[in-house]
């Protein structure tokens, strides 16, 4: 599936801001046997005094940007045609838990794709008893990791209602969890706690995800919007395989992967320092086309 996606952040300040500096993660990645970037550009407005890019620990293409002249408004501008390649994966070669266990104690790596790294606490995934002892019920359910990881992911679904004005950016994993309420970023993160309290490696995947109107209606620009997901380590052989806990579903050929880390602190789309007395206000719109 080819598609050309679009992603526009737009910041007000209110006064002006004198300075900034921010690390912007947008940009989709290659990664074999799921997606290609044909093409991307980023664009940011006004023009920063300083505009460097790196590859961050787990891969995910950073733009560093610096800002030394007053500015009462930012956008940043991401273009990209992406050609996803994910197979259906639709053959269950995951262990039981015991075989990971197994695999995790023998497995040396400590690389951005390390289980190890996807095993603890982190810094918007903190331990939760009350999450694990929700995750603890797709045990009765399932044999194989991956039977387990489906399982809790249809049950945050069916149990958690989406609900943009229930929680905040910043909103921690047991409120939401309380509130049985949320957004996709909400839901990634109790699906990664459960599955961490299980003993299970499981990480954040940011992306962009193409939504079909529904039938007779026209698709409206901009309606698409930045996904969250999750990664679940399944073992030596199988791997990393990807769950979408929002849509009750694996992720598949709509799903367009920017990066992968522990929680959204390390995939946050923007993230920095102003020098600021004031507030500001933002506006996010996302365009994901299939190319014909």
């Amino acid at each position: 599936m080819l598609y050309d996606v679009k992603l526009t952040l737009d910041y007000g300040y209110d006064p002006p801001v004198s300075g900034g500096r921010h690390h912007v993660r947008v940009c989709p990645r290659t990664l074999p046997g799921i997606q290609r970037v044909v093409a991307s550009t980023l664009t940011v407005s006004p023009t920063p005094s300083e505009h460097t890019e790196f590859t961050d620990f787990f891969g995910t293409r950073v733009a560093a940007l610096a800002f030394r002249a007053p500015h009462d408004a930012l956008q940043v501008t991401m273009t990209a045609r992406v050609d996803v390649e994910r197979s259906d994966g639709d053959i269950d070669l995951t262990p039981d838990l015991g075989t990971l266990y197994s695999d995790i104690e023998k497995c040396p790596s400590m690389g951005a794709t390390s289980p190890h790294h996807f095993l603890g606490a982190s810094p918007r995934v903190a331990a939760s008893p009350s999450v694990t002892a929700y995750a603890r019920q797709s045990l009765h359910a399932a044999r194989t990791v991956r039977e387990i990881a489906n399982d809790l992911c249809l049950r945050i679904n069916a149990d958690f209602a989406y609900d943009g004005n229930a929680t905040k950016v910043d909103t921690a994993l047991d409120e939401a969890f309380e509130l049985r309420r949320g957004v996709c970023q909400d839901f990634a993160h109790i699906m990664i706690a459960g599955l961490r309290g299980l003993g299970i490696p499981a990480g954040y995947v940011s992306g962009f995800l193409r939504t079909i109107p529904p039938e007779g209606q026209p698709r409206l620009e901009g309606a698409d919007a930045m996904h969250a997901w999750v990664t679940v380590w399944c073992g030596r052989e199988a791997g990393w395989i990807e769950f979408d806990p929002t849509n009750a579903m694996p992720a598949g050929r709509d799903h367009i992967v920017i990066g992968y880390g522990r929680d959204y602190a390390d995939v946050s789309p923007i993230v920095g320092v102003l020098r600021s007395a004031g507030g500001h206000e933002t506006s996010q719109a996302v365009d994901v086309l299939e190319v014909a």
